[in-house]
């Protein structure tokens, strides 16, 4: 059987508040394997979006143990997290966090030049991924000048830039209709199934929870369950 790419152990994060601790995750453990495609789900305040962070090395548990690949990121310092999130990681967020000073293709360039890649392969790369996502006449224009689908796919091809093993998607339909939200998750279920991507999905809304093939159910900070799901959205069944 194949070994886990990302396995957490008893998981806690804690902050603390002046003199109150707020105790955010509590005693996580999960395993996700090479190629999966995982839904982490759950309410506002449900701990989903910390569990995020530590999945994808934006944040270390206060206890616990978080394995990439068997290696202990728990213990690594902020550079080599940063390093491993460079390398390894492609981020989607809801907001789509593009530089608006900055035009389609630079912004995929971005994540390129912190890896030191040579600026004529930051161009090839950054128009051969615009292209593939149907952005190939709108990689001169400005996030402003851009739908949100677009904006969305922009991101997605930022995330896939340094070519990592796992794409971390938090909302990444939250701030679009539903057809252009279908069409996103479309995008994502191909990179899954063509380039055999690791794909997590952090959602409230369980029409996106159905492209997926996993779902983790996560309240108060606690799993309360975990389990496939058809991969098939409400969407397509409609």
């Amino acid at each position: 059987m194949a070994e886990p790419l990302i396995k957490l152990e008893n998981v806690w994060k804690i902050y603390q508040l002046g003199e109150v601790e707020l105790t955010v995750l509590k005693g996580i453990s999960l395993e996700i394997f090479p190629g999966a495609f995982v839904t982490i789900m759950g309410p506002s305040g449900s701990g989903k979006s910390t569990l995020m962070h530590i999945v994808g090395c934006l944040d270390v548990p206060t206890k616990g143990k978080i394995f990439l690949q068997k290696q202990n990121i728990a213990e690594f310092s902020e550079d080599d997290l940063s390093q491993i999130r460079g390398r390894r990681i492609g981020f989607v967020f809801q907001q789509f966090n593009l530089l608006h000073s900055l035009n389609a293709l630079e912004n995929v360039m971005l994540p390129m030049i912190f890896q030191g890649v040579p600026e004529n392969k930051r161009i090839e790369r950054a128009k051969e991924l615009l292209v593939s996502l149907a952005l190939g006449k709108r990689i001169f224009h400005k996030p402003s000048e851009l739908s949100g689908g677009e904006r969305q796919r922009v991101a997605i091809a930022r995330a896939l830039s340094n070519d990592p093993e796992i794409i971390v998607a938090d909302e990444p339909t939250g701030n679009l209709d539903s057809t252009t939200g279908k069409m996103i998750m479309e995008v994502l279920i191909d990179l899954h199934k063509k380039e055999k991507k690791t794909i997590v999905v952090v959602t409230h809304d369980p029409n996106i929870a159905r492209y997926t093939e996993e779902l983790i159910n996560i309240r108060d900070g606690q799993i309360i369950h975990n389990h496939e799901t058809a991969g098939k959205t409400l969407w397509e069944k409609q």
